[in-house]
């Protein structure tokens, strides 16, 4: 599933091609996604133009004057980039936003785990962002806010920490690669760890995503960005799918289990 990096990837190459330019028509091919495409997207989007690309967790909103956004969610395989309009179909490009400056904005989608959605401006919040904690990225996310959050948790502090009512799109492979940079077993209940190993973690999340970011994100199956670039930052992985490898400090073999039916690496030595 394309994580926090990707998406913001993907969101800061649209914006750089995209901003200004009129929504000729959007054409919806398929609208039986996990959230169905919005009924009359199509009429409501027709002309507007693109003022800006906001993200909130793993969601992509595109904001429309000030009457509204599109809000798109990649799923679980989902990939958004710019073609030009003729750009021959796939079988499971499902959404085309079709722009003024003779580009498309296409979803392909094989799964249709996807959303494509529009929100009128005069809407309340939609419930799909309404429950989402703090971004990661900002300072809303500290030691203290995490310590708070955390006191009356039994889960394990992994899970806690991908729970986005907790922390917005920290998804399962940055999890783990920020435990590991904290040297935090992945399994301690969460309130069983305390605010200076807390503080550690949470600067260790906010440096890898954004060496994530920088990387492109990580390319394991289906991502490219919104120019059809795979990412690289599965490169840099330091315990992420290396089971049985020798750990990258201590040469102990890396262990996984799965933890709410989610791959977990992680080092018996480093992590404690």
């Amino acid at each position: 599933m394309p994580e926090l990096p990707e998406v913001e990837t993907t969101r800061r190459g649209l914006a750089a091609r995209v901003l200004g330019q009129r929504i000729e028509q959007v054409i919806v091919r398929n609208r039986a996604l996990r959230w169905p495409v919005s009924a009359g997207l199509e009429a409501a989007v027709a002309g507007m133009r693109i003022d800006s690309i906001g993200r909130r967790a793993k969601y992509l909103l595109f904001y429309c004057e000030g009457r509204g956004r599109i809000l798109v969610h990649l799923g679980m395989s989902g990939r958004l980039w710019i073609v030009p309009r003729a750009e021959p179909l796939a079988r499971h490009d499902h959404v085309d936003i079709v722009l003024s400056g003779g580009l498309s904005i296409r979803l392909r989608d094989p799964r249709r785990f996807g959303a494509v959605l529009w929100l009128p401006g005069d809407a309340p919040e939609h419930s799909l962002l309404t429950a989402i904690g703090p971004e990661p990225l900002t300072p809303a996310f500290d030691a203290t806010y995490l310590f708070r959050a955390t006191r009356k948790r039994s889960a394990a502090i992994k899970l806690v920490l991908m729970d986005s009512g907790v922390v917005a799109g920290v998804g399962n492979i940055y999890a783990n690669e920020a435990l590991f940079a904290a040297g935090i077993n992945p399994r301690t209940q969460a309130r069983r760890v305390g605010l200076t190993r807390l503080a550690r973690l949470v600067g260790e999340v906010k440096a890898i995503l954004e060496r994530a970011i920088d990387a492109g994100g990580s390319s394991l199956r289906d991502y490219v960005d919104s120019d059809g670039q795979a990412g690289n930052f599965q490169s840099s992985f330091r315990v992420y799918d290396r089971a049985g490898e020798p750990c990258l400090e201590c040469a102990t073999p890396v262990r996984t289990i799965r933890q709410s039916n989610r791959s977990t690496f992680y080092c018996v030595r480093c992590q404690t």
